[in-house]
């Protein structure tokens, strides 16, 4: 089946690649790997933004990190002139969650984006990554997410 298959399946549509927010590009190619800049929790009601570990629970930054992994397939399906097919594998996620100092389950809240990828790429989704805190996030936000993928 193909990822835009299983992605309408799941009933998930790619909004359109968010535009950069200052001076960057929101990605690179260098040969079949993809550099996807940081994507933060952004949906269709707007932004994500909370503390873990204040104002937030781990569901609530799980389903924000979802939120940034779709925003990064959005950018892979941009990097690939608009077919999310020419994706091959997720390769590797660093996820950032705005929380408290005494917060340690920085893993759980990305594991929002990682089981979000596993279920709609399968294997393909499978990736090594990060989960680090941050005292604070661009605008606010409770996660951001870069990514590095191979492409066709």
């Amino acid at each position: 089946m193909s990822f835009s298959s299983r992605l309408a399946e799941l009933g998930v549509t790619l909004p359109d690649a968010p535009a950069p927010a200052a001076n960057y590009v929101p990605f690179v190619k260098s040969g079949n790997t993809l550099y996807v800049s940081g994507q933060i929790s952004n949906g269709p009601d707007g932004l994500v933004t909370g503390k873990l570990g204040a104002d937030m629970e781990v569901a609530e930054g799980a389903s924000a990190a979802r939120l940034c992994a779709i925003s990064l397939l959005a950018q892979v399906k941009a990097a690939c002139d608009g077919n999310i097919d020419g994706l091959v594998r997720v390769v590797k996620l660093t996820g950032f969650v705005n929380s408290t100092a005494d917060f340690t389950d920085q893993p759980k809240v990305i594991n929002g984006a990682s089981d979000f990828l596993v279920e709609a790429l399968g294997d393909a989704g499978r990736h090594a990554r990060s989960a680090v805190s941050a005292a604070s996030l661009p605008l606010g936000v409770a996660v951001e997410i870069e990514g590095i993928f191979e492409i066709k």
